[in-house]
C-alpha cells in the first residue's frame, strides 16, 4: 500500500499516484475526499480509508467501493445498512498500542465475531499500527509478536482475511520479517527515512527551490527581520529569498542555524523567517544576484540538504516538513 495521504506528504498526489500505478496494489488516504481525488487519476485504484470516517461521508464510501477501516461493531454496523447486493469490505483494525483508533486487542476477537454476523460486512483486512517503530525497538518487537498472535487466535475462529497489514515505513525497513502480507509505505516512498542509518539507500524525490530577489549590502550593527534578532557583528552580503513560512518554510527555523544553497554553497539564514521573505548571508559568494536559485530541500552541487535535516533544526519530523509546503508553491514534475 502506497499512503499518498495530504496530498501525497506535500508532493503533489497527482503525479505520484500515477508514477506509483504499477508499484502498488492499494493506495492509503486519510479520509474520502482524498480518495475521491486519487480515483480522478487512476479510476482503478483499490483506495484505503486509514482513519474513521463521518457518518455522512460513510454512503461515499460504500458507493465508490473504498474500503473503510473499522474499530468496533456499531461503526460496522452503519457500513452494514448500507450494503446493498455486495458485501461492504472493511479492514479490522486492533490497537496494540498506537491509542488512536481500533478496537482494543483484548476486545479484538469479540469484535470481529460481532463484524461477521453482520451479512452485508467481509472482513478484508486485519491491521494495526506501530506507533514506535523508529524509537523503540523492544516495545515494538513485543508489539509486532502479538498483533500476530492475535491474527493467529482470528485466524482459528474463522476470521480469515486474505491482508495483514501493521508496518510503516520505519517497522518495514527494522523489522521486515514481521510484515504480514502488506506493507504500508509512507515517507520511504518519497526517498527520506525515518531511520537515519538508512537514508544512504534511498534518493529523495522532492527538490523544493526558491529565487533570490534581492542582494543589499549591509553594515555593521545593522538589524535583519523582526525583532532584530540578528545584529550584524560586520558589514555583509545579504539574500532576500522569495520564501517564507506562508509557503511552509517553518518559522521555528528563526535562528537555528538553518541554511539554503546557492551556487553549491551553504548559506545561513538570518534572523527571523517572515511570512513570505527570508534572508541569507551570500557574503561568500559576491557573484550572487536576483533570479538565482536557492535550494530550501534537495542538492546543489556537492551539498544536499534532507527534509529531516531542517526539522531536527525546527524541533518537528519530516512529515510536517513536507506536509507544510504551501499552495503557492509551484509542483514541477520531472520524468526520468
Amino acid at each position: 500500500m502506497a499512503v499518498v495521504k495530504a496530498n501525497a506528504y506535500g508532493h503533489g498526489v497527482g503525479p505520484i499516484v500515477r508514477a506509483l500505478a504499477d508499484s502498488a496494489e492499494y493506495f492509503g488516504v486519510a479520509n474520502a475526499a482524498e480518495a475521491r481525488e486519487v480515483r480522478t487519476h487512476l479510476p482503478a485504484a483499490q483506495l484505503f480509508i486509514l482513519g474513521p470516517a463521518l457518518p455522512e461521508e460513510r454512503a461515499e464510501i460504500v458507493a465508490e467501493g473504498f474500503i473503510p477501516s473499522v474499530s468496533d461493531v456499531a461503526e460496522g454496523a452503519a457500513y452494514d445498512e448500507l450494503a446493498g447486493k455486495s458485501r461492504v469490505p472493511v479492514h479490522l483494525i486492533i490497537d496494540t498500542g498506537m491509542g488512536r483508533i481500533g478496537a482494543w486487542q483484548d476486545e479484538a476477537l469479540e469484535t470481529a465475531r460481532g463484524l461477521a454476523q453482520r451479512p452485508g460486512l467481509e472482513i478484508t483486512g486485519i491491521a494495526s499500527h506501530l506507533p514506535s517503530a523508529d524509537e523503540d525497538e523492544t516495545f515494538t518487537r513485543e508489539q509486532l509478536a502479538r498483533f500476530h498472535q492475535l491474527v493467529a487466535e482470528l485466524r482459528a475462529a474463522g476470521i480469515h482475511a486474505p491482508l495483514v497489514h501493521v508496518e510503516n515505513s520505519a517497522g518495514l525497513l527494522a523489522f521486515p520479517a514481521q510484515a504480514g502480507e502488506m506493507v504500508r509505505a509512507g515517507l520511504m516512498l518519497y526517498g527520506v527515512s525515518p531511520l537515519p542509518e538508512w537514508q544512504n539507500h534511498l534518493r529523495p524525490v522532492l527538490t523544493w527551490k526558491a529565487r533570490v530577489t534581492l542582494v543589499r549590502n549591509v553594515g555593521a550593527g545593522r538589524g535583519v527581520s523582526y525583532g532584530r534578532t540578528f545584529i550584524t557583528a560586520e558589514p555583509m552580503r545579504v539574500a532576500t529569498l522569495g520564501v517564507g513560512y506562508a509557503d511552509g518554510y517553518q518559522r521555528h527555523l528563526t535562528n537555528r542555524s538553518a541554511d539554503v544553497l546557492i551556487g553549491g554553497r551553504r548559506c545561513r539564514v538570518l534572523g527571523r523567517v517572515t511570512m513570505d521573505q527570508i534572508m541569507v548571508d551570500v557574503s561568500a559568494l559576491p557573484e550572487v544576484a536576483a533570479g538565482d536559485e536557492a535550494v530550501l530541500i534537495g542538492r546543489q552541487g556537492d551539498e544536499e540538504i534532507l527534509a529531516s535535516e531542517l526539522a531536527t533544526k525546527a524541533g518537528t519530523i519530516p512529515w510536517e516538513i513536507f506536509t507544510g509546503i504551501g499552495r503557492r508553491v509551484e509542483r514541477v514534475v520531472i520524468s526520468e
